[in-house]
Order: structure tokens, then sequence, then C-alpha cells
């Protein structure tokens, strides 16, 4: 889920979005237009007869036994690609079938076959200075981009934060010759500098292209760890396997090496230089020059073990009953997979993110079915694999889609980390809200419920370009992900999601909790479906705001707009 990462993990991502993505935001502009527009649905129209029965029909038994069944022991953590995703896979197409969805996958199946490569760093990648070897997870771990195995050495170089501005009078590569050196690089900003004009301005971006093109043969950051992503957690991550499916985009086999180092590995490379790593950051943060040679050769060797390995997307529909729209279908989508199991046998349950989704999608999927009254499009439930790593099963659902991507009215997203299940439903976050008809559409249906839309809650995490209903959204289809919490304050909902990150997010404990409040998650279902039923039985599909950054043609090839 988003908090961290956002399938897609930032810390995954934090050096290679440095050469190869950037992030977006909504404008403040585009937030105000939504927030008025909610405030006018506020007042809608109470549940029809038809949503109240539907809504009844959830059932919290339902949602309890999926979740339990898709984090149980035998799931093996559902990694992707590895025997624990396969039995889920088939565990939920048995539920699809059971319910009477039609299958929507390939050759008459509900399985849609999603290809990866897998790969994974060895206990032979090692980097040394000098005669010191560096551990491994403990001191030093390969970071992305990975092009291979790679073996790289050279002199050390610090070069602090590698600014180079004529503005601040400041030049970090001044004096030094960084061909064929191994560089040691502080991840920026420094606190003196705004972050948001450094990640506007792609100032990380320049620096590392600027290193590539001198010719450095590799690149050690020192600081890329933050209070919330401690080294720890980020190494922990990246010494995982990864995945990317067959078709992804290479790149460059002459990229240099990039290790990540903790602050103990990075005193290490300090030894004898005159000064300690620590006072050398210190330094650079008050904006100081403190570049320098420092006094040890270094070695860099990534050794990575690769496999071919296959997932599946679960996909099954509920077909409309209305003749002129049934082939316009809403999408109901929550990912399957987990972390599975690890080389060290750790198993990766996954509960809260995101069986606990998947059962509510289940859920709602059980109470349509069982209605005399169909909608009029047509429901896609749709279970993804490859979230975890990047989104891969939504990105390659919504560029090989089962049903024509420009009939696909909206994506309706579940991927939380169970905020639904602290108490009983009150309070909603819509992400993606302010930019199409949906974010008026939830505030209806919100009021309707007596829920109460709110604001995201941790705007800088950006969760809306961080699940799989981003991938809709690049296509140009309005798509929402929906997290649900009981009635507590902003800060006390940042304050619990602070405290799963640190306890269960994407770690072995992420298992059902006995204070688990079940009604909590059936309240976020009972939402999601009225949402859902009120776009499957409109006249007209959903449509973006005018003003819209994202406001562009269903089924659009383009790439998504830069950040403004």
């Amino acid at each position: 889920m988003f908090t961290t990462k956002p399938r897609t993990l930032s810390a995954r991502r934090s050096l290679a979005a440095l050469l190869i993505a950037f992030s977006f935001v909504a404008t403040p502009a585009a937030t105000a237009r939504w927030q008025t527009v909610a405030t006018n649905a506020a007042t809608a129209s109470a549940l029809s007869e038809a949503e109240r029965d539907a809504t009844a029909r959830v059932k919290t038994e339902t949602i309890r036994e999926v979740t339990a069944a898709l984090s149980a022991p035998d799931m093996q953590g559902r990694g992707t690609g590895q025997p624990g995703g396969e039995r889920a896979a088939q565990y939920i197409a048995e539920r699809f079938s059971k319910l009477g969805l039609k299958p929507l996958g390939e050759k008459d199946t509900y399985f849609q076959s999603v290809k990866f490569n897998e790969f994974q760093a060895t206990p032979e990648t090692s980097f040394k200075a000098d005669d010191d070897a560096l551990k491994m997870g403990e001191e030093f771990y390969a970071a992305p981009p990975f092009t291979g195995d790679k073996d790289a050495s050279g002199r050390l170089v610090f070069v602090g934060f590698g600014i180079q501005s004529a503005q601040m009078n400041h030049d970090d590569f001044k004096g030094l010759n960084l061909q064929g050196k191994i560089v040691v690089l502080l991840q920026g900003p420094p606190k003196s500098v705004n972050k948001e004009a450094w990640e506007k301005s792609h100032v990380g971006f320049q620096i590392m292209r600027s290193l590539v093109m001198g010719g450095v043969a590799g690149i050690v950051v020192a600081n890329s760890a933050t209070e919330q992503e401690p080294y720890a957690m980020i190494a922990d991550y990246m010494t995982r396997r990864q995945l990317e499916t067959v078709d992804a985009p290479q790149l460059p086999p002459q990229l240099p090496p990039f290790v990540a180092v903790s602050d103990t590995g990075a005193e290490k490379l300090f030894n004898g230089s005159g000064t300690t790593y620590a006072q050398a950051h210190a330094k650079a943060e008050r904006g100081e020059f403190v570049s320098q040679e420092l006094k040890h050769s270094a070695k860099i060797k990534i050794k990575l073990s690769h496999a071919k390995v296959a997932g599946n997307n679960v996909v099954g529909y509920l077909e409309g009953s209305d003749a002129a729209l049934k082939s316009e279908a809403v999408v109901f989508s929550a990912h399957y997979d987990a972390f599975g199991t690890d080389t060290g046998n750790r198993v990766f349950p996954g509960a809260a993110d995101n069986a606990l989704g998947v059962a509510e999608m289940i859920s709602v999927a059980e109470s349509l079915a069982a209605s005399k009254t169909r909608p009029r499009r047509s429901v896609i439930f749709l279970a993804l694999t490859g979230e975890e790593y990047g989104d891969l099963g939504s990105e390659y659902w919504t560029k090989k889609p089962t049903w024509d991507i420009k009939r696909v009215a909206a994506d309706f997203n579940f991927d939380g980390i169970g905020t639904e299940i602290y108490g009983p439903l009150k309070k909603v976050v819509g992400f993606g809200a302010e930019y199409s008809d949906l974010g008026a559409l939830l505030a209806s249906a919100a009021a309707a419920l007596n829920d109460v839309v709110m604001p995201d809650p941790m705007p800088e995490e950006k969760a809306f370009y961080r699940s799989d209903h981003y991938a809709f959204v690049k296509r140009g289809v309005p798509a929402l992900m929906l997290l649900g919490a009981p009635d507590l304050t902003k800060e006390q909902l940042v304050a619990r999601v602070h405290d799963y990150e640190k306890k269960a997010y994407h770690l072995p404990t992420d298992i059902i909790q006995p204070d688990w409040n079940w009604e909590g998650a059936r309240g976020l279902a009972q939402l999601g479906l009225v949402v859902v039923l009120r776009v499957a039985n409109a006249d007209a599909m959903p449509a973006w705001l005018p003003n819209s950054r994202f406001n562009r043609k269903r089924g659009t090839d383009e790439p998504p707009p830069p950040e403004p």
C-alpha cells in the first residue's frame, strides 16, 4: 500500500526515481474546485431502495473469512510468481465462480497470465574500501537502477550533495576529476534548501545525470534514510527479490553500479581522511564546501540471480442489465499479492495489505451477484498481482485489457493498511476525487451513509500515484482509491498509520489482530458498493473535470502529464 511505497514502494524507488521517474501532485486550484463540488454533493439524496438492499447484503462474515483464508500460513504470503501466490489466485477464482461471475481472463478462464523477470542480489555482491569489506544489508545494499551484474573499481571521492549552482556560489565538483572514480554522494536536498523546490526542479536527476555523463565508475549514496524510512527498513526491502515484467523498458547497460550505505558503512569510507562522515555531513548541511578525495580505493561487485516466473491477474464480471450500456463496465480492483517468502524463510502474510481489500471487493461481488436487479453497466472484479513491485499487474491489464478500455467507466481501488478496522467507519478519503466527477459521487454516497469525506491526511506521500488505480488514470479512465477510518482526527489517524508502519507494514507481523473491528471493513465495502452502483446506473460515464490535468480520452497511450 501507499504509505511508504507507492506500488507500488518509495524505499525501492528512492534512488531509481532520481533517474527514471517523477512524482505528481494535485494543484491547489484543482483541490479547491473539488472541495466545492464535494461540499455541494453532501446534500445528496438518501440511499435508493436497491442501494439499501445491496448494502444490507454485504456480509462481515465474508470479509473476515476471505481475509483469514488469504493471510493463512498455507498461502505463504501470496508472493507474485511463488506457489502461495498461485494458491491465492486459485482461491479467488473459485470464489468468483461460486458467485456466478463470468470469467474475463484468457481462454475463457478467470486468469490473465503475467510473466516476470525475477532478480535478487546474491551473497557474492560486495563492496570494499581497500581491504575493509562492508556487510551487505547491515552496511550497504545494491540499489536501483539494476542493469545486470557489475564490477567497478576506483578511488573514492566525496562530493557532498553534488550541488553546482552559480546562484548559491557553490560547486561541489570544483577541482575534482571524477572520471573513473567511485563517487560518495549525499542524497539531497540539504536542510538549507527548500525540499519542494528541489524536487520540482528535478535537481536530484540533474546531479545523477551529471555524474553518469562525467564517466564515474560507481555511485555510493550515503544518507538515503529518513525518520519514517530508516536505513534498516530500506535495506530489508532492497535485499529481497525484485520483479519486473518481461517487456519492461531496459535501462542503458553502461550505467554504473549504485550502492547505498548506512551511517556505519559511510564512516568506514572516511577512515584516514582527516574527518569523519558525521562531521562532513554536518558541514555539507550548513552549505560548506566539503568535497575531497578520500584515502581508499573501492571495489563494487553486483551479482544478481535471475529467474523467469509468472503470476496471474484474476478477473471476472457481472453482466449489466441494460442492452445499450452493458458493453461498458465499472472496475473494482484490489491487489492480492504480498511479499511471499524470502530466502530466510520469512513469510509476509499481508493481512491488512491487502488481503482485507480483496475480501471487501469479494463482499461487494457477493452482494451484487445475489441481487434480483442487476446494475445497468457491467461490473468487473479485478484481483491484481505484482502491485508490491510497482503496480505491475494493473499496468499489464490496462495495456492489455480483457475489456475494451475505452468502455471502462471508472476504477475503484481497495488498497490500504487496515485503517478501516480501527473502529466503525465514519470517515473516508478518496484519493483522486479532485480530478473527476467521481469526487462528487463519493461525497454523495458518503453523505447517504452518514460518512464524512476527509482530505488526504498525508499529502506528502502522494498516495494517488502509488497504487493500482493510477494505471487506469494513465489510460484516461477516472479512478479513486478508497481509504476508510473511524472517527479520528487527522493527527490521530496519521499517528496510527505511522505506528502500523513501524510494527507491521510489509513485515511478517502484518496479521489479523484480535482488536480488528470488522464492522469498519464492512462499512468501507458498503460505501464502495454504493459508489459503484451509482456509476453503473448513471446515464453517462464519469468525466474528468474540465480543468483536470488528467482530462484525456479513455484509452489514451500518451504519457501522463508532467509535474506542474
